[in-house]
């Protein structure tokens, strides 16, 4: 396994290049800024770039996905709930993208955005059960994600609190690798730490502990965070429907 974090403060983000060292494959996930930075790390690896993936339709700034992908000759992955311009492959709850030894299970998890997917990722050669987990902006250290899925807030919430119940029940062990961290305007108590676990954020994150929808939607309603200027303007250039 290789995994290659990449941290940003103008946006505050974080990307990944990550993939299978023996067979020389990897994927790319949610891309900012110079796309130069993931082909000379890819390169410095030892890796094909086979795969560029956003996690989700961005907000706060533009994705480098779809010129990293054309670039490079990977495929641009989107899930195949976003309304946007066509990516080179759509992918849906249960597929899984195969790097070599390492391969990516998709599991739908909306709430931050509708088509929002987190990335689960098992590396053959240490075990067959999943190692890490990209959750994007559905959860982070500290906190969870604001919800952009509808005009009704509660409404986005029930659908986050859902998502986040398929996150709590992976293995505590799994690693979290979020999509952002402190400074984001996505969460609200964000670490600085950029990685967590799922048993530590089940015990210590005040957002994915609790249990009961009830108590969740109140919490999920109090303190929103306010979406970055121009929020729907970057939507649509990150999903290919504008300029």
């Amino acid at each position: 396994m290789i995994l290659r974090p990449f941290s940003h403060t103008e946006p505050v983000a974080i990307s990944y290049l990550f993939g299978c060292g023996g067979r020389a494959c990897g994927a790319v996930v949610d891309p900012v800024g110079d796309i130069e930075t993931y082909l000379r790390a890819a390169e410095a690896s030892g890796m094909r770039i086979l795969y560029v993936i956003d996690t989700h339709i961005h907000a706060d700034h533009v994705s480098a996905g779809r010129r990293l992908a054309s670039v490079a000759g990977a495929r641009y992955v989107l899930a195949a709930q976003a309304a946007a311009a066509p990516a080179s492959e759509t992918v849906r709850d249960g597929d899984v993208l195969e790097l070599g030894n390492v391969s990516v299970e998709v599991l739908h998890t909306p709430g931050h955005t509708p088509e929002h997917v987190s990335l689960l990722v098992t590396d053959r050669t240490r075990a067959n059960e999943p190692w890490f987990v990209m959750t994007g902006h559905t959860l982070m250290v500290g906190d969870v994600g604001r919800t952009e899925l509808a005009a009704n807030a509660e409404e986005g919430a029930q659908v986050l609190f859902a998502s986040l119940g398929r996150l709590k029940a992976l293995p505590d062990y799994v690693e979290v690798l979020p999509g952002a961290f402190s400074g984001s305007v996505c969460g609200r108590g964000l670490s600085g730490k950029p990685f967590s676990t799922i048993g530590f954020e089940r015990r210590y994150n005040a957002a994915f502990r609790i249990d009961e929808e009830a108590e969740f939607l109140r919490f999920m309603s109090a303190d929103i965070p306010v979406p970055s200027p121009g929020a729907a303007e970057l939507r649509a250039v990150n999903a290919g429907l504008a300029a």
